[in-house]
């Protein structure tokens, strides 16, 4: 078994050195761009400065959402309380009128049955004629 693992690692070892790839042949170029390093540096530095305003800027319009969206939910809250303090005004607009209505219709009820006990207490004649009985003088 040692001698096949052996002959095995020399097989590998002839197929690497086969199949070995060859120099790369490349024609040399100029890298780095057009610009010095200098100029690459300051370009650098003037991004770097123009991305710390865009994050402020970005920060300040969420800022800004967020105080609008906190500034419409108050408004929605405040029309909804006003919504309610109004159909409370109307519930209790609408329970005075009807106290007013069983009032008049309760002070109507008492009025005429006071009446009616006035009115059984006195005979059916006129009344004037019994309240001013007095010495009959006559004039004839």
């Amino acid at each position: 078994t040692c001698s096949v693992a052996k002959k095995e690692l020399d097989d590998l070892e002839r197929w690497k050195e086969e199949h070995k790839p060859g120099p790369i042949k490349l024609v040399p170029q100029r890298l780095g761009g057009k610009e010095s390093e200098a100029q690459a540096r300051e370009k650098q530095q003037m991004m770097l400065t123009q991305s710390k305003y865009q994050q402020k800027h970005k920060r300040e319009e969420y800022v800004k959402a967020k105080k609008a969206a906190v500034e419409a939910e108050i408004l929605k809250n405040k029309a909804i309380q006003r919504e309610k303090a109004e159909t409370l005004e109307i519930k209790k607009r609408q329970q005075e009128m009807r106290r007013r209505e069983m009032f008049l219709e309760d002070q109507y009820y008492k009025t005429n049955e006071l009446l009616n006990r006035l009115d059984l207490g006195l005979p059916k004649s006129d009344s004037c004629s019994i309240a001013n009985r007095g010495p009959k003088s006559t004039a004839w």
